[in-house]
């Protein structure tokens, strides 16, 4: 466990997510803090706000990395390429320095392969900023790239690019190892509903932290409602030929194909099969009780995609399945603010298909907001969804 005053320093020295008014002058605290949802951005704040010394309860109705919320699952993508949105990168750097400090590792270096069928500027305008934090990424001649890897057919790509520092995080297994972590340094969770914020204020805390996923906007439907809106994404995962370590890392990475629609995956990690998801938005989800059973059409263009791209899996059997949801903001952009009504209740979400890998930074910066009065990044703040514009995908954000 890390040292409370190297903690407190490390917070203070960090890269410059939001202004501070003073980082941590506090250097005692005993402020109570009910964070509700434990999923990736609940558990991280709960952790960091425990690590900095104030009273954590942690509560979540299904448990961490549940099936229902949109932290569940295998695996999630951790990558720095944020086309010019450099507060992004910022974030991903934080992660990656915290991520090490759970007890237990949760990522996989695999390196990202970005390949474009159309116009890379996303990735270019990226570059910059990539070079100054520290995040190697090598433009492939296409020869270069069917050479290095020959299991992948470049047929219609026009650029790739490989960035070497990402890989891949263990979901649902990282949410348990960040409650238990939790646990261990003092907090308490428990598996417990909390309806509204009348109904946590039974709690009796003198802060509230509300990072409930998909069901943010129906908790706080004045504030929020349908400006954070669950949709349904299937992930599956087809099985690699046997004696064959061709589809796992190093000799594959995690895989962006840009095309008419974006479609990415991550190569066989622990033994679960090649996962191939579609980031195209899909319909409506009701997060507690939507089905969860894939369905034949999106089997079908899963399967498209394989014969096209990875010719040795065209015929690969289907090995499993996973329905969960993205919570989408209007641009893309998480949710992060005090609710204007209750100056001790913070609102946190809108991950958007993106924000896992980002989750240490989050409770990170809620720790600074909440306890020292850190600045929030105005992307994040409520105020801005009013004018926000179009949906976006994960990697258009």
């Amino acid at each position: 466990m890390i040292d409370r005053r190297q903690f407190l320093a490390g917070l203070a020295a960090a890269a410059p997510l939001a202004t501070r008014r003073e980082a941590f002058a506090v250097t005692t605290n005993s402020m109570r803090v009910a964070v509700i949802g434990a999923g990736a951005f609940g558990g991280w704040t709960a952790l960091q706000l425990r690590r900095a010394g104030a009273d954590v309860t942690l509560l979540d109705a299904w448990g961490p990395g549940n099936t229902r919320a949109s932290s569940g699952g295998e695996t999630r993508v951790i990558r720095a390429i944020y086309g010019p949105d450099r507060v992004y990168v910022e974030m991903v750097k934080r992660a990656f320095e915290l991520w090490p400090t759970l007890p237990e590792p949760v990522y996989a270096e695999t390196g990202v392969l970005w390949m474009h069928r159309v116009d890379d500027g996303y990735v270019r305008s990226s570059l910059p900023i990539l070079r100054e934090l520290g995040f190697p990424v090598d433009q492939l001649t296409l020869a270069a790239a069917k050479d290095r890897y020959p299991q992948i057919d470049f047929h219609g790509v026009k650029s790739v690019w490989l960035e070497r520092r990402a890989g891949a995080l263990s979901a649902r297994r990282a949410c348990e190892v960040v409650r238990d972590a939790f646990v261990a340094a003092g907090g308490t969770y428990r598996t417990e509903r909390v309806r509204d914020l009348d109904d946590a204020r039974r709690l009796g805390a003198d802060a509230y932290v509300f990072a409930c996923g998909p069901w943010l906007g129906k908790l706080f439907p004045d504030v929020v409602g349908d400006r954070v809106r669950p949709t349904r994404q299937e992930v599956y995962y087809f099985g690699p030929p046997a004696g064959s370590d061709r589809w796992s890392p190093p000799h594959m990475p995690i895989w962006i194909d840009f095309g008419q629609r974006i479609v990415y995956g991550i190569p066989d990690l622990h033994g679960r099969g090649f996962k191939v998801a579609d980031d195209t938005r899909g319909r409506p989800f009701d997060p507690t009780t939507g089905s969860r059973a894939p369905s034949a059409e999106g089997i079908a263009r899963a399967r498209t995609l394989l014969a096209e791209r990875f010719p040795e899996l065209r015929d690969a059997p289907l090995l499993s399945a996973e329905v969960c949801q993205y919570e989408n903001s209007p641009d893309g952009n998480l949710i992060i603010d005090r609710h204007p009504h209750a100056e001790n209740v913070w609102l946190v979400g809108g991950g958007s298909g993106h924000g896992f890998k980002l989750s240490p930074a989050v409770g990170d910066l809620v720790t600074r907001a909440l306890l020292s009065g850190a600045d929030v990044p105005a992307q994040f703040k409520l105020a801005r969804l009013a004018s926000a514009g179009k949906r976006k995908t994960q990697f258009e954000k």
